[in-house]
């Protein structure tokens, strides 16, 4: 170790996929700061967000993006989602010809369906921690993941047969590291995460997988204020896998559809598609269902309905659904869930109850490091403050003021 040190101090070598982040993470400062040369900054084209145009492109891009991501490079970690990138990758996938055959290789290590199933099993447990923690507690460790044990696979010896399973697992794992970067509001980095996975699907020929990446997409389009965008993206799910679709990934891409319209305004559309939703969801067979999409039930439905509810000023509704929406065993569904029926009894006029609310949430968040969570706390606080300073409020503030998620949630010119 103590040679590596001098061989990096006296700039003849430069650590490498392990080492690099270590040091960063050591002395909490980017690769860049360090004067550490990665892919990231050589290749800029890494910040344009495009669909690549063919396996090969998927896995160099998808490859640069983890290492990049890895080493901390600013532009990528900073960047700003692309609108028409949705718009490209979407129209691109729904138009593409047969999927093109990962070609075999004769060069990298032989690949075989026990290295897939490797992949699918760790990809797993990291779905776990971040369903029990939030986004933030183990990305760094899953891209790492990704970066060093996945790349070599993917340029790796593969037959079609293998190819393919291995381009369905890499795809939904590289979807995961999309939904974490999302969790942590790296909003341009996810959308990257998400095409490049939408494109691996793609070569996968997995139709479903490739649905549910652009259900991401509206989901985090409707986050980020593109509503008529959020919308389009989920009728392109629907619409291009109609023929494969199950009934839950049916009932799914419909809810996302039903956000995007709450948030329009179209009350009527959006309970439409929530009524298409629920009829979709009443058919379904677990059996026939993806294992990836299991976790989409009642109560994940009943969650989304909240919200719309709420988004169309009907609060009422957004505490009955509300109240129905919490498994008790997705912790941060949960959190949201209840920050969405506090909101909804905020919005009621009982101050009282959506305090009582919002403190449960808190307990539950107290393990998550996610900062769509603080987002979510944020909009309560300042709805709160708008509301009045009855006793009840008083209270509550007190009760919180320790709480390290409500500290995140104030406004910065307060902290």
């Amino acid at each position: 170790m103590k040679r590596r040190i001098a061989s990096w101090e006296n700039g003849h070598s430069v650590p490498d996929d392990f080492y690099g982040p270590l040091l960063c993470e050591v002395y909490d400062l980017s690769a860049a700061e360090l004067g550490l040369n990665h892919e990231g900054e050589r290749d800029t084209g890494l910040l344009d967000a495009g669909y690549p145009g063919s396996p090969e492109g998927a896995i160099e891009t998808v490859g640069q993006l983890w290492r990049a991501d890895l080493n901390r490079y600013e532009p990528l970690l900073q960047a700003e989602p692309s609108e028409p990138a949705w718009n490209e990758a979407s129209l691109r996938w729904l138009v593409a010809p047969e999927p093109a055959v990962p070609q075999q290789r004769r060069d990298g290590m032989r690949v075989g369906l026990g290295d897939v199933a490797a992949i699918k099993t760790t990809a797993d447990m990291f779905a776990q921690l971040d369903d029990r923690f939030g986004g933030d507690h183990a990305r760094h460790a899953a891209v790492q993941y990704l970066s060093t044990e996945v790349t070599p696979l993917l340029r790796g010896q593969y037959n079609e047969h293998v190819g393919r399973a291995l381009f369905s697992t890499v795809a939904e794992a590289t979807l995961l590291a999309g939904w974490m970067s999302y969790d942590a509001c790296r909003h341009g980095l996810a959308q990257r995460y998400f095409l490049q996975a939408l494109r691996l699907a793609q070569d996968a020929n997995d139709r479903r997988l490739a649905g549910s990446i652009l259900s991401a997409m509206s989901h985090q389009a409707t986050f980020l204020g593109r509503y008529t965008q959020g919308a389009t993206l989920a009728r392109a799910a629907l619409m291009g896998i109609s023929p494969v679709a199950t009934p839950t990934l049916r009932a799914q891409f419909h809810a996302m559809e039903a956000r995007a319209l709450a948030r329009t305004g179209d009350v009527r559309a959006c309970e439409a598609a929530l009524t298409a939703a629920t009829r979709a969801l009443d058919s379904r067979n677990n059996d026939h269902e993806p294992e990836w999409i299991s976790y989409f039930d009642e109560a994940e439905l009943a969650a989304e309905a909240a919200h719309c509810f709420r988004d169309v000023n009907s609060a009422r509704q957004a505490v009955a659904h509300a109240e129905n929406a919490v498994s008790g065993s997705h912790v941060r569904s949960d959190f949201f869930a209840t920050m969405v029926l506090a909101d909804a009894h905020l919005r009621a006029g009982d101050v009282e109850e959506a305090c009582r609310v919002a403190l449960d949430a808190l307990d539950l968040g107290e393990q998550l490091k996610s900062a769509r969570c603080v987002s979510y706390l944020a909009e309560f606080r300042q709805n709160l403050t708008a509301s009045g300073s009855s006793a009840d409020v008083q209270t509550f503030t007190e009760q919180v003021r320790e709480h390290r998620l409500w500290i995140a949630a104030a406004p910065r010119a307060a902290v």
